[in-house]
């Protein structure tokens, strides 16, 4: 290639009437009006096919590795990855608006999934807002329309004292209900504080908690209640879930809350 661009030059400075064919895959003749067509260079071009087969070998290897790795991550580190973000997000969140024990908008934040929403506005908010009247902030009622859900998530576990995650085997498959309870969970371990209550509606055996969010360490670090056990003494289950709620602040002068 060096060779052609040292005639080309030529040509342009002398005004030379020259032309290059190609008469082979490797030669190249140069040819002028009054000087008999001549092959006066050849180039080897296969080295051009050796690097576009370079760059080919390369790609399809990547994707050979990046493919199985891509759905490994997925499949086993997805939740782990997920579980990081929301902490990174969780941590800004915090340092952004600072902690204020004064600013708690609400008392708790109930995080449930729509399949137990029934169970949650028939037996939990009539003794709760009304009979014990504490302030809670649901989804549905309380979230900001147009605000990103997971900011609304945040805010909504931040503005509260504390939050109850209203656990059943629906609730622990679904992928919002999750980032929930991982963003809770980052508020327990981050303020040392015990705010987050788990209510189970039903058993759960220990194995299929594993998988879920840490769920065993929570069960250690935070207040446990089960519905499914204490359904026939609801008066005591409720009178625990009011304990549970209580924080040092609240005096027995704090209307519906003695």
């Amino acid at each position: 290639m060096a060779v052609v661009t040292t005639i080309i030059t030529v040509k342009r400075t002398r005004r030379f009437n020259f032309h290059l064919t190609q008469t082979s895959r490797t030669a190249r003749t140069i040819a002028s009006p009054n000087v008999p067509p001549e092959t006066t260079c050849y180039f080897d071009i296969q080295s051009c096919w050796d690097e576009g087969n370079f760059f080919f070998f390369v790609s399809s290897s990547s994707l050979v590795v990046l493919t199985p790795l891509t759905s490994f991550v997925y499949h086993f580190l997805k939740w782990h990855l997920i579980y990081m973000l929301h902490l990174f997000l969780a941590f800004l969140y915090n340092s952004r608006k600072g902690k204020k024990a004064d600013s708690h908008q609400f008392d708790a934040f109930v995080s449930y999934n729509s399949q137990d929403e029934d169970w949650v506005y028939r037996e939990m908010l009539p003794v709760l807002e009304e009979e014990q009247g504490w302030r809670l902030c649901l989804d549905h009622r309380d979230f900001q329309p147009g605000k990103p859900i997971i900011e609304n998530i945040t805010d909504a576990i931040y503005g509260s004292r504390k939050t109850i995650c209203v656990i059943s085997r629906s609730y622990l498959q679904s992928e919002w209900c999750s980032r929930e309870i991982q963003m809770a969970s980052f508020r327990l371990f981050d303020e040392k504080k015990d705010v987050l209550i788990l209510l189970f509606l039903k058993d759960i055996p220990p194995q299929h908690l594993s998988p879920y969010h840490r769920m065993r360490k929570l069960l250690k670090k935070c207040t446990y209640l089960s519905w499914s056990k204490a359904e026939k003494h609801a008066g005591v289950f409720w009178q625990n879930v009011r304990k549970a709620l209580q924080t040092k602040n609240d005096t027995p002068e704090n209307p519906g809350k003695s």
